[in-house]
């Protein structure tokens, strides 16, 4: 597995393209300005001309500044699959999405297990979590969810929507809400 990051919009939120088995995905897409949509669009044309389709878009749940790019991606790619917490059909191989409700309902997690690599969006952060007090969010939910995330092997790699990457073990040593 590798992988690109883009940090997009005011939020600074984290866009990941991961690419796995000669297929693209790309994980919340939050390219706002005009320059993030040709960056990562860019990208994803490089890629295609070296033989990397783009397979997917992953959402890990629909506040704007994780999806504020979905609609041109759909433009430009109008069969594109989006996964989310509704649509599972067009996961990628290996990876296996995990219901983490709390900073808002429809809040998931994605998870390659052989890669022990978890893309969290707004569930966990590096030694945080996200809001509960934005619309849809539910801090006993959130717990619920995270307890659900300490499980993971300790090197798990975590990549969340905003900030550092971590690993399961740090922010079960220094992550208060864990």
């Amino acid at each position: 597995m590798e992988m690109k990051i883009f940090i997009c919009n005011p939020y600074r939120e984290c866009t990941y393209v991961v690419t796995q088995e000669g297929k693209n995905y790309l994980i919340d897409p939050g390219m706002y300005t005009e320059q993030e949509i040709n960056r990562v669009m860019a990208y994803l044309r490089e890629q295609e001309m070296q033989g990397i389709p783009l397979g997917a878009v992953l959402v890990t749940h629909y506040h704007p500044d994780h999806c504020c790019g979905l609609e041109t991606l759909q433009k430009t790619y109008p069969t594109l699959p989006v996964v989310d917490h509704q649509h599972t059909a067009d996961l990628p191989q290996g990876c296996r999405m995990m219901a983490t409700p709390g900073h808002k309902e429809d809040a998931v997690c994605f998870y390659w297990e052989q890669e022990k690599t978890l893309f969290s969006g707004d569930t966990l952060f590096c030694e945080s979590i996200g809001r509960t007090d934005l619309p849809g969010g539910d801090m006993g939910q959130l717990i619920h969810s995270l307890n659900l995330l300490k499980q993971l092997p300790d090197d798990t790699h975590v990549y969340p929507g905003h900030g550092d990457a971590t690993t399961i073990g740090h922010e079960k040593e220094y992550n208060p809400y864990l």
